[in-house]
């Protein structure tokens, strides 16, 4: 059987994209150092105009990593990061990698209680963090035994001006400095570490079927996961995304990194990706079209990837502005559905097309995307990367692969498929399959050109009188009602078994939902939805809570609603 029988999607490939790669046999680590070589004189690494050389970037991974040695870090010891993008972000994680170390990523803007659970898991006792959330790894209890901790100042890396900018007597320009100098005791100083001599080149590089990092793909709930990714895994995935972008010009591309980097997207896009490449990272501490509009103006950029509300905002406001984004040759949305109307706005902006790609953090974390070609099709999640298979199957039964067309739920195997969760070995039985088969949870019908096409999630699927409801397919309903800007819906459990489905929903300025306009609401999703997909129950919220990429986080949703009413 040919390759193209066995996986037919690669008919839809771009010309020049390969069935296969040639899976790396040498550590994330060797590669940075193959860049650093390769592109000694380029500029690696740009954060408010202050910029970082290849040559300079490998100096500083040198002089960390000798630092990180001398507090005791070795091959296989965790090592948290809780940093926003910066500079610094970048040389941590290389340094703690060059150890054979291996790499934690933590959102610096979750609560002491959320980063206490995830420490608790993985046992780190070394942590670089961002200086304004230090004192929430000093508020930890004693028997989370956190020896030593790095801190970090933002302001170090950047630009002369800008650091003295935080210096002018404005109330707001004060507290912001105050916050960022902050003296902690019982810390080390970012600054200490690149003090350090070079670590030795005969120092043991890490393999490649190493553990890189532990990812954690909840960070909001009282059982985190923890996703371990080797450096097989990273590198592999960075290797397939350089294959998929077909004509990416080594030592020239500009990617913007508004993507943050500890979550799985930005991690591979910016960390490695970017690093890999040769490509010159201008880095944002979040987005914000400001900076990013003033950015283009210098240094234009030829890949951005990012999620759709960020595509939809800087396309705005650069056709507002009179920003050229024609530079923008490769373009990205993951996390969440591509409106058509974004694809529509990004292109009548930039350069190049804009595709949907899928993922998890288990697939370190791209497994599928839209070909940058005439075979793409919007509003599907395209077909598997190199080196990368799917099967749909029956989520109750997942050796069985359903009828071509039919929904069921997405497998994944390729190299870029994690290990399993750390100290976890329950969950990563009932996750990795038999034959190295990841089970992604997302339920997916496939077409006849071979293009996935995400339905819902297998855990958030509402079961009502015996029935499946998909909460997306209700919100879609929802968000169509011309007095609802968002929507999320969750089920609830009844005291007689099973779920009511319940919306929350964001009103328009000047809406407000009494029985009226929530009689009016379901009414309207009858004409549109089958009697018992409509909501029983409806409330207004003033807003959703969503993740750092913008998705609405159904099980806080579920949560808020599940509470007992109290008033008056």
């Amino acid at each position: 059987m040919s390759a193209v029988e066995n996986r037919p999607w690669l008919q839809n490939y771009q010309p020049g994209v390969p069935a296969e790669i040639e899976l790396p046999t040498e550590s994330l680590s060797h590669m940075a150092m193959d860049s650093v070589g390769r592109f000694r004189k380029k500029t690696a690494l740009d954060f408010f105009g202050a910029t970082t050389s290849y040559r300079e970037l490998g100096e500083q991974i040198d002089r960390a990593a000798e630092g990180l040695r001398r507090l005791g870090v070795g091959p296989g010891h965790r090592v948290a990061l809780i940093l926003p993008n910066c500079p610094q972000h970048v040389v941590a994680f290389y340094a703690v990698l060059r150890l054979g170390a291996v790499v934690v990523e933590h959102n610096p803007l979750y609560t002491e209680r959320e980063l206490r659970h995830q420490f608790e898991d993985h046992g780190a006792t070394v942590a670089i963090v961002w200086n304004n959330v230090v004192a929430k790894v000093q508020d930890f209890p004693a028997d989370i035994a956190v020896k030593t901790i790095i801190s970090v100042d933002l302001t170090r890396a950047m630009p002369r001006s800008k650091r003295l900018a935080l210096k002018l007597p404005v109330r707001a320009a004060r507290a912001a400095r105050k916050a960022l100098t902050t003296k902690v005791r019982n810390t080390v100083p970012w600054e200490k570490l690149l003090r350090a001599r070079p670590l030795r080149k005969s120092h043991p590089m890490p393999r490649v079927t190493d553990l890189a990092a532990i990812q954690y793909t909840s960070g909001t709930t009282g059982h985190p996961k923890g996703a371990m990714l080797t450096h097989l895994n990273l590198r592999a995935n960075a290797e397939q995304g350089r294959a998929w972008m077909h004509g990416v010009d080594e030592g020239k591309e500009v990617m913007y990194a508004v993507l943050p980097m500890f979550h799985a997207f930005g991690m591979t896009l910016h960390l490695t990706f970017g690093i890999l490449t040769g490509s010159r990272v201008v880095i944002f501490p979040k987005f914000d079209v400001d900076l990013v509009l003033a950015a283009a103006k210098k240094h234009p950029p030829t890949i951005f990837c990012a999620v759709p509300p960020i595509y939809e905002r800087t396309a705005i406001e650069a056709k507002k502005r009179g920003v050229d984004l024609g530079s923008v040759r490769f373009a990205i949305s993951g996390a969440m559905n591509l409106p058509q109307s974004t694809v529509d706005l990004w292109e009548g902006t930039a350069g190049g097309l804009l595709v949907e790609g899928y993922g998890m953090t288990e697939s370190s974390p791209v497994a599928m995307g839209n070909p940058f070609g005439p075979n793409r099709r919007n509003g599907t999640i395209g077909v598997p990367f190199p080196n990368t298979e799917m099967r749909v199957v029956d989520p109750e039964n997942p050796t069985h692969d359903v009828d071509p067309g039919r929904p069921g739920e997405l497998l994944i195997r390729g190299p870029q498929v994690f290990q399993g969760y750390w100290g976890k070995p329950e969950e990563t039985a009932s996750t990795l399959l038999d034959g190295g088969w990841l089970r992604t949870g997302d339920i997916v019908t496939v077409d006849e050109q071979h293009n996935a096409r995400i339905v819902d999630r297998v855990k958030d699927l509402i079961i009502t009188g015996g029935f499946n409801v998909s909460p997306t397919e209700v919100e879609d309903a929802l968000r169509s009602h011309p007095e609802v800007a968002d929507a999320a819906v969750v089920g609830l459990p009844r005291a007689e078994g099973g779920e009511d489905v319940t919306a929350a929903v964001v009103l328009r300025p000047g809406v407000t939902l009494d029985e009226a306009a929530e009689k009016d609401m379901r009414d309207y999703c009858r004409g549109r939805l089958a009697a018992y997909k409509v909501p029983r129950r409806i409330v207004a919220a003033a807003e959703l809570p969503k993740s750092m990429l913008g998705k609405v986080l159904r099980k806080q949703v579920k949560e808020q609603l599940a509470r007992p009413v109290t008033g008056a």
